[in-house]
């Protein structure tokens, strides 16, 4: 009986990860298709990119270096930090005197007024930006030159508000920083290209968020973010909601990923899947049903269980070890589909067959987000977050990385 069960779930696991996967395709095919299309052209308009810095994390040069080579006529790079003791003001002076040409701020924004110290200081260096188009980057991702064009030829579209994109990861030194960068160029795109395909984008990306001012104004500015932890999704959510269109670039842009430790790896995912949770409660509870191998892994215990004939000729182990082939051939095909055609991205052919590993870790993060209660840590301070989102600081002696 109980063999019976675990094989009802994963035969029912299977049918949905595996109509997951169609959408996936779809919104894929949708996704390329769209990048194919010739931009509209326009006259660019002057833009200020917002550089939130906290710590000389790994490649930050690499990183801030990439922001000081755009192929656009007239933008500024506004950097801001909560201390001029922070290393990262180092490399930010070296890249000033290497690239003397490109006009640039640095706001120290002191001690966080708000739950959420990237929004405070975003609002801080919002008040010494020039432009009334806004482009704000995280710190540890890397761009082409290309980079800001692509954005503002969105950006300046009738009724949008918001512009985010799609990111790879790029993993630094190790096995667990090169699965969460598979996370980033599989399983995180995948959602975010169906959510598009389905409903429209409601909501941002983190590491590329671009708004006007006058959308930025519309919503109550950077302090309608200031006690979320997802301020991406409330940024993006807020526009649609006050009905700004939020489009998803064609651009694609890299992320670093550097947590090479496994508890730092483990917590950083458990804190971004207990985020999504709270943000998005009843699709983040669907989202159990996209993953494939934790089915295909209860089906192949069911049929050991069993251990007998099924359906009066296929023994249970066999369809166990069928339904087991079976997720892990849906995830290479999504590893393949997602990462390397529509993101471009060499992880996604080279470690495709890493990939089911990384959906089975995938489920553990998620499941994991409905345990622990409501605290996480982040930027090395202990948060509790409320059921809709919010949060409340409480300072910790030692940091715990981000």
């Amino acid at each position: 009986m109980f063999a019976n069960l675990l094989l009802v779930v994963a035969v029912l696991g299977t049918l949905s990860s595996s109509v997951y996967l169609l959408m996936v395709l779809a919104g894929c095919w949708r996704f390329n298709r769209r990048s194919r299309r010739s931009p509209v052209n326009l006259a660019p308009a002057p833009v200020t990119i917002l550089k939130p810095l906290h710590g000389a994390e790994p490649r930050l040069l690499q990183n801030l270096e990439g922001f000081f080579r755009q192929d656009y006529p007239a933008y500024e790079i506004v950097f801001g930090v909560r201390s001029e003791c922070d290393p990262a003001l180092e490399i930010v002076r070296e890249l000033m005197a290497r690239y003397p040409c490109v006009p640039v701020q640095i706001v120290v924004s002191g001690d966080p007024g708000w739950p959420n110290a990237k929004a405070y200081n975003l609002s801080r260096m919002q008040a010494a930006a020039r432009h009334p188009y806004l482009i704000i980057s995280d710190s540890d991702v890397a761009v082409e030159p290309g980079y800001a064009g692509a954005i503002m030829a969105d950006l300046q579209q009738p009724r949008v508000g918001v512009v985010t994109c799609l990111y790879r990861g790029m993993p630094t030194a190790g096995i667990w920083t090169k699965l969460e960068a598979l996370g980033m160029s599989v399983e995180l795109p995948s959602g975010v290209l169906v959510a598009d395909m389905l409903e429209g984008m409601k909501f941002a990306l983190g590491p590329t968020m671009a708004v006007t001012a006058e959308c930025l104004g519309a919503i109550g500015g950077f302090q309608t973010l200031s006690d979320y932890l997802a301020d991406d999704f409330v940024l993006g959510n807020r526009a649609a909601g006050a009905g700004y269109k939020v489009v998803l670039s064609s651009h694609v842009i890299d992320h670093v990923v550097r947590h090479s430790s496994v508890a730092k790896s483990f917590q950083h995912q458990v804190r971004w899947t207990k985020s999504t949770r709270c943000s998005r409660p009843k699709g983040h509870l669907g989202t159990g049903l996209t993953f494939a191998v934790p089915f295909g892994m209860l089906g192949l215990i069911g049929g050991i269980v069993g251990g007998r004939p099924y359906l009066g000729t296929t023994s249970m182990p066999h369809l166990g070890l069928i339904l087991l082939l079976a997720a892990l051939v849906n995830r290479v095909i999504q590893c393949l589909a997602v990462g390397y055609v529509a993101l471009d991205d060499g992880k996604g052919l080279r470690l495709a067959l890493l990939y089911p590993l990384r959906d089975f870790l995938g489920f553990v993060f998620w499941l994991s987000s409905y345990f622990g209660g409501r605290y996480t840590t982040w930027r090395g301070e202990r948060c509790l977050i409320s059921a809709d989102g919010r949060m409340e600081r409480e300072p910790v002696l030692t940091s715990s990385g981000d």
